[in-house]
Parts: C-alpha cells; sequence; structure tokens
C-alpha cells in the first residue's frame, strides 16, 4: 500500500513545481518545469523545458521531489556523473538510474543538477547532501526509472518535453 504523501506534496489542480509555493525560486532554469503523475502503484514523472539540459535537469528535480521537497536538500557535496545512450528517451532513463544509484549508494539527496549534452552523451554535476530523516523526511524510496511512458522530444516551438514512470 502506498503511503500518503505530506501537506507540500498534495496536488492542487495541476501539480507544476516551478509554479508550485513550495518551490517558487528553487528553478535553477526559467521557462522550465516539471510536475507528477498518478500511474498505478508507480510515480510519473513529467517535465518541459527551454533546452534538453533544462529537460534532463528538471527530471531530476521532479526525482528528488517524489522523495522529499527539493529545497530542504543543502548544497554540501557535489558529485559527478557520466551516461551515454544511442537516443535521448534511453538517455532519459540512464540519467535518472544513475541519479537513483547515487543517491541509494551515497544515502544522498540532491537539489542542484547540471547538465550538459554533446550527442548522446551527458555529463553532470549534482550537489546535496546525506539524508537526514528528521529535516527531509522521505516519503518513499525510488527503485527504479522504466520504461512505461518513456519520451523525450522537441516540439515545433523548440521546447523540450519528457516523461517517465519511476517505481517506488
Amino acid at each position: 500500500k502506498r503511503q500518503q504523501p505530506p501537506a507540500w506534496f498534495q496536488p492542487s489542480g495541476d501539480r507544476a513545481g516551478a509554479n508550485d509555493s513550495a518551490h517558487a525560486g528553487r528553478r535553477k532554469m526559467q521557462g522550465s518545469s516539471w510536475k507528477h503523475v498518478e500511474h498505478d502503484a508507480d510515480i510519473g514523472l513529467q517535465a518541459t523545458a527551454a533546452s534538453r539540459e533544462g529537460l534532463f535537469e528538471a527530471m531530476g528535480e521532479a526525482l528528488t521531489a517524489v522523495i522529499t521537497d527539493p529545497a530542504s536538500v543543502r548544497l554540501e557535496r557535489q558529485v559527478d556523473i557520466q551516461c551515454e545512450a544511442p537516443d535521448d528517451a534511453l538517455l532519459l532513463v540512464d540519467w535518472l538510474n544513475a541519479l537513483i544509484f547515487e543517491m541509494a549508494s551515497r544515502r544522498m539527496l540532491f537539489g542542484s543538477w547540471r547538465v550538459a549534452i554533446d550527442g548522446n552523451k551527458l555529463d553532470a554535476v549534482v550537489e546535496g547532501e546525506t539524508v537526514h530523516r528528521a529535516r527531509h523526511r522521505p516519503v518513499v524510496e525510488v527503485k527504479g526509472a522504466t520504461y512505461t511512458a518513456l519520451s523525450v522530444e522537441q516540439d515545433g516551438y523548440g521546447n523540450w518535453r519528457g516523461q517517465c514512470v519511476v517505481d517506488v
């Protein structure tokens, strides 16, 4: 049975991180947003951004927001992450799974994501801190990103949209 998320996590209409007061001022890139969508026992992540890099950064923030309020994460340690995949959708899954692996193995949460993409190679520096249960009040543990509802695309206006379901 799924746990109920804390009050700050309750959707009020269309939950978009960049427009939610709990996350106001937290977005590093203007013009990007993310939201959680219901998907059976898993959680779907969706994001939009003005750039491909911004999309991957927004998806990183959405991933952290499944666990805790990203604004509560202090930027104390940096971790370098590299991924490579044959297309953008598979690169997104690899990116999210790399973040999940680093969070689990280092017992960390991330609050900053700086992504550079060259072709289908991603280089990132993420910043965060060790999980503090009392302050972060983690809601769930994300086990992995899946291929369910996976997509990354650029629309006719040049904006990037992506989505992926994560197993919790």
